[in-house]
C-alpha cells in the first residue's frame, strides 16, 4: 500500500515522497471504504520536474484511490479463501464471522469494506498487532489444543 501510495503521488502531482512518508500518510488519513469526514494531509517531497522540495495537500478520497489495487486484492484474496473453506468452517464463520488481524486490520474501514463484500459478520482483533503471536504462544503452552488445531 505504501508503495501503490508513492506512485499514485508521483504520477498525480509529480512529487516523490519516501516510503515512510507513504506510512505516515496511509495511517493518517488512510481509508479502505469511504467515510463521511474528508480529511487532509501536507506532504513533503521532490517536485519531480523542478527538482526541489514540493509540498502539496492530499485528501483521503484521493488516498483510499491510490490504496485501491492493494485494498481490492485483500478483497478477493477473501473471497478466494471462503470459497475454498470446508462447509463445516464456512458455517462456523457465517455465526461468529472473520477477525482481522495484523497491520493490515488496522486499514480505517477495511472492516466495513470485507463486510459489504462478503456479507458476513467483521471483527478487528483487539490488538490486531500481536494477535497472532499471542495465539500461537497459548496454542503451544496447551499441546490438546495445538492437537486439536492441526488434525
Amino acid at each position: 500500500m505504501d508503495e501503490a501510495i508513492v506512485n499514485y503521488l508521483k504520477r498525480r502531482f509529480n512529487v516523490l515522497i519516501g516510503e515512510r512518508t507513504a506510512e505516515q500518510i496511509k495511517i493518517a488519513i488512510g481509508s479502505a471504504y469511504p467515510e463521511e469526514e474528508i480529511r487532509t494531509m501536507q506532504v513533503k517531497g521532490r517536485d519531480l520536474v523542478a527538482g526541489i522540495p514540493k509540498t502539496i495537500e492530499v485528501t483521503s478520497e484521493e488516498i483510499r484511490e491510490a490504496m485501491q489495487e492493494p485494498i481490492n486484492a485483500i478483497v478477493e484474496a477473501v473471497r478466494l479463501a471462503l470459497e475454498k473453506t470446508p462447509p463445516e468452517l464456512a458455517a462456523d464463520i457465517v455465526d461468529k464471522g472473520i477477525v482481522l488481524v495484523g497491520g493490515g486490520a488496522l486499514i480505517r474501514n477495511l472492516d466495513i469494506l470485507l463486510r459489504e463484500e462478503t456479507g458476513l459478520p467483521i471483527l478487528v482483533a483487539e490488538n490486531p498487532l500481536t494477535a497472532v503471536v499471542m495465539g500461537s504462544g497459548r496454542v503451544l503452552d496447551n499441546p490438546d489444543l495445538l492437537r486439536e488445531v492441526t488434525f
